[in-house]
């Protein structure tokens, strides 16, 4: 209904009394559309709107009720209002009119008075109802546009805090991207591809990934001359550089507590406290085995070993990718979760691409 239109009412009945009295009662304020059948009603709501119809229950051919499930199957037609007009005094149709969706029932004969009344209200109650659903909308989107604010916030937030741990030990800062990218393989084959005790879902893959980015947090805590030593580490600092898992979980914990339903938190403390940890038990920082590392923790012990294995150091230069994998492989089953290695066999070629792609 533009402004300042009169709203349409559309009266569907066989009888030509009931629709010469309905458009006399109504004329003044509103634009009567009458038919005599629901077939041509029907025909007119294909290029037309209507804000209300007056139905009549019984009809030859298309019956009220026949018309009133076509309106109701319709997206565009569904809300519109409708009062069935009978004159049947069943109670039995009136509950059957108003399960099937009518707003309201009129006997005939009806009192003008009656009629204009009813009319007059749910043509308010439609507009009320209608106004509710475009600030609800309305909202609905503003709160959208919050949220999508607050996780791009988010989003650089954990991005730059990834990035900073990454910069204390590596030259460019681009090892969390390529770690990153090669857990997205694994956790994309995963997702599709659900096995027991490896089945995640979108959201918990896309939790996992997001998650890697903090896995070396704790090297923050590390001293620079252990951190950033040239060459190989003596004992004695290679157990200091184990304590930086410890470092990074007591970091997030205090985060989790404060935020007990986030996924994402509590698989960043998972993987940050177990990704060094071995599928033999031989791992650091608390030797835990087999199925008891989270599989995060798993997925990430791969990525960041592959990427380790193919980036240069100061004492060693990068391995090609083949030997990579070849080292991965043979460490099945003692350092990696042998199932997660059958999917890195089936995806060579993406961890070679992403490898090629250095930066």
């Amino acid at each position: 209904m533009e402004n300042n239109a009169k709203p349409v009412v559309l009266t569907i009945d066989d009888d030509p009394i009931i629709l010469n009295s309905v458009l006399s009662t109504l004329k003044q304020d509103y634009n009567v559309r009458p038919f005599k059948s629901g077939e041509t009603a029907l025909k007119f709501l294909k290029n037309n709107m209507a804000d209300l119809v007056l139905l009549d229950y019984n009809m030859p051919g298309m019956s009220g009720f026949d018309v009133l499930k076509i309106l109701h199957e319709n997206p565009r037609l569904r809300e519109i209002p409708v009062i069935f007009l009978t004159g049947s005094v069943n109670g039995d149709d009136e509950i059957q009119a108003l399960e099937l969706g009518a707003m309201d029932y009129l006997l005939k004969p009806f009192k003008p008075k009656s009629l204009t009344v009813r009319v007059r209200l749910q043509l308010e109650l439609y507009r009320y109802r209608h106004h509710l659903e475009t600030l609800v909308a309305e909202k609905t989107q503003e709160l959208t546009q919050i949220n999508r604010k607050l996780e791009m916030r988010d989003q650089i937030t954990l991005d730059l805090l990834a990035r900073a741990s990454d910069l204390r030990d590596h030259d460019t800062g681009t090892h969390i991207l390529r770690t990153t990218e090669y857990a997205r393989v694994i956790v994309d084959d995963l997702v599709e591809n659900p096995a027991e005790g490896y089945a995640l879902s979108k959201i918990q893959g896309w939790d996992v990934v997001e998650a890697i980015k903090l896995h070396d947090i704790g090297k923050i805590a590390m001293p620079d001359q252990v951190l950033l030593k040239p060459g190989r580490l003596t004992g004695e600092e290679f157990e200091i550089i184990k304590t930086h898992p410890a470092h990074g979980a007591e970091m997030l914990r205090d985060a989790v507590r404060e935020l007990e339903d986030d996924s994402l938190l509590r698989i960043a403390l998972d993987i940050v406290y177990c990704h060094h940890e071995k599928w033999d038990g031989t791992g650091y920082p608390r030797g835990i085995k087999g199925e008891n590392i989270p599989l995060c923790a798993r997925i990430a012990a791969i990525s960041d070993v592959f990427d380790a294995l193919t980036s240069a150091r100061p004492y060693k230069d990068a391995f090609p990718c083949e030997k990579a994998l070849a080292i991965l492989y043979e460490e099945e089953g003692t350092h990696f979760d042998p199932y997660l290695i059958t999917v890195v066999k089936k995806h060579e070629d993406e961890f070679i691409a992403i490898t090629a792609g250095r930066t």
